[in-house]
């Protein structure tokens, strides 16, 4: 059964939490694509699993990122007993400097990659100094209070990924962060099956698994099928070959690099995160090309253009991004010229497609070829298909069920094929961020039961510039307002003795109407400012009605409601 109700009460105090067993407690990712973050409490101990952020949507106006909001840890620090990171990808951890420059603290476990690309941010945000690091491989065992956790690797978009495995006090729980069935990846390391059988074989209490590709049947195809598509293309181009892919997406940029020296073309990348991603995969061993072998900007404006491939960040559409520079012919090192060919090796993410769609525009009227995802097989999703989470189910054969990373139909979908899949309906729960379940015998000696517990603190915390939090929905709906309506300004000088005009009302306008061409609008605007103020009240009274005046004028005469800021100052 869809279990959609939220919990009856909001969380409390300390004072009046469960001492349940376990409880699960998902603070992003749920109901949303981006921001993956779970807490796993027992007793006064927390695990966290994945620490990461969100891009803003087209409504969040201005705003850099989107964070988990941890208010539930940060009133539980001392609690904290590992931060587990499956892999180095944004949506997972990208917003752990954030959180910990708001002081979140704890032992970071991850692997080599993971940790590597870490530890750039880190270093970004002048915080590597106080992090306890510790690397981690797929072969590990550590204990973390009351917490056993184990690793397996998988197949995704990033070549150091793990899915996590940790035996609670009330048993088994497998979160499988992101993941695919890949029968021929890229890096000859598929991912581990032999684990999952074995767990299902002991017994799962709860399985936590991606549901982003739910909705497509089948699996998805072989990270190989982007190799044989780049084989065909590399000796139809007859100028420089530019691939855009995520930055974090090594195994990719391995496979062009495999590509271009079997067509005698060289490699450079370009793109700041791309550029650092690739030096600490290189360093790491990830990546079999040494730093000398890559192209400098130089090289690729200058060899023959026959022997050049460029990898680039902006693979979305992303506005600072090198590929975005470069279709609007503003990129500082690379210019691109007739006869390049572009490849835009991913899908453009839900709710980004204007933002994909204009690059491509642009890309065309540089005169360039454009291959993207509608032309040819350019991208291989990192998450697997519905058939793939079927196998997960099959391997692991839980007791309880919480689909996690996906839209809020994406995990009613994976519940669903939960239940098919011989999960009973009350165990299959379809959470949102802050709702939690809660595990533990509940009267009957033998047998863990699970069921909703008290609703946590949860939501979007906006990254703007350098404030963390301090922009809200209600800063959010006035960029929303002055972006459609813009402002006016009304300026008003009083005598503070008689109330006598002294200056004014001046009237400024931004976003609104052009002034120079509307100063008969204006000066009737000044008019009805004048008709509103005949009768003397004090400052703040008069403000509420200029504002209102203006207002209701504004609407009357061409249908519009700019933000109105009325400054009144008696001198």
């Amino acid at each position: 059964m869809e279990q959609t109700e939220q919990a009856n009460s909001q969380g409390g105090s300390r004072a009046q939490e469960s001492s349940a067993l376990l409880r699960v407690i998902p603070l992003g990712g749920l109901g949303e694509i981006g921001k993956n973050m779970a807490v796993l409490e027992s007793g006064e101990n927390l695990l966290i699993i994945d620490v990461g952020l969100m891009f803003p949507t087209m409504d969040m106006h201005g705003i850099d990122i989107v964070i988990p909001d941890a208010q539930y840890v940060f009133d539980r620090l001392d609690w904290v007993r590992g931060i587990i990171l499956t892999h180095g990808h944004e949506d997972h951890i990208g917003g752990l400097p954030y959180l910990m420059e708001q002081g979140l603290q704890g032992p970071i476990y991850a692997t080599a990659l993971t940790r590597g690309l870490l530890e750039g941010k880190l270093r970004e945000h002048k915080l590597l100094g106080e992090a306890d690091l510790h690397t981690v491989t797929e072969n590990d065992v550590i204990e973390l209070g009351p917490f056993t956790v184990e690793f397996f690797h998988t197949c995704h978009s990033f070549p150091d990924s793990v899915g996590v495995s940790v035996m609670t006090p009330a048993g088994r729980v497998i979160h499988t962060s992101d993941y695919r069935f890949d029968p021929t990846p890229v890096d000859d390391k598929p991912t581990e099956t032999g684990k999952l059988r074995r767990w299902g074989d002991e017994g799962v209490l709860l399985l936590m698994a991606d549901s982003t590709n739910v909705e497509r049947e089948g699996t998805t195809p072989s990270e190989r099928t982007v190799e044989t598509m780049l084989e065909r293309t590399f000796p139809q181009a007859q100028g420089r070959i530019l691939l855009a892919t995520f930055a974090s997406n090594l195994g990719r940029v391995q496979q062009i690099i495999n590509v271009a020296r079997r067509h005698g073309r060289r490699v450079g990348v370009v793109g700041r995160s791309m550029v650092n991603n690739v030096k600490i995969a290189i360093q790491l061993g990830y990546l079999d090309i040494t730093q000398e072998e890559l192209l400098t900007p130089q090289e690729m404006e200058s060899l023959p253009a026959r022997e050049v491939v460029i990898v680039a960040t902006g693979s979305q559409g992303e506005p600072t991004s090198a590929m975005v520079r470069m279709s609007l012919g503003d990129h500082r090192q690379i210019s691109l010229r007739e006869g390049d060919t572009v490849i835009l090796s991913a899908m453009p993410i839900p709710g980004n497609e204007e933002l994909f769609n204009r690059t491509v525009d642009n890309l065309f009227r540089q005169g360039v070829d454009v291959l993207y995802h509608e032309l040819g097989d350019v991208h291989v999703s990192g998450h697997g298909g519905r058939e793939d989470y079927e196998h997960m189910l099959d391997l692991v054969r839980p007791k309880y069920f919480i689909p996690v990373h996906g839209e809020y139909r994406h995990l009613v979908l994976h519940s669903r094929l939960a239940v098919r899949k011989g999960v009973a309906p009350p165990n299959a729960f379809i959470l949102e961020d802050g709702q939690t379940v809660e595990f533990d015998y509940f009267g009957a000696e033998n047998d863990i039961e699970a069921r909703l517990g008290e609703q946590a603190p949860a939501g979007h915390v906006f990254v703007d510039g350098l404030g963390i939090g301090d922009v809200g929905n209600v800063v959010l709906r006035d960029r929303k307002h002055l972006s459609e309506n813009g402002f006016i300004v009304c300026i008003l000088a009083l005598d503070e003795f008689d109330g006598e005009v002294l200056y004014g009302p001046e009237i400024i306008s931004r976003g609104f109407v052009y002034m120079r061409e509307n100063e008969d609008l204006i000066k009737r605007a000044q008019d009805v400012v004048r008709k509103t103020i005949k009768k003397r009240a004090p400052q703040q009274v008069m403000e509420e009605k200029i504002k209102d005046a203006l207002a209701n004028f504004t609407y009357k005469e061409i249908g519009r409601r700019p933000m109105v800021l009325p400054l009144v100052m008696e001198v």
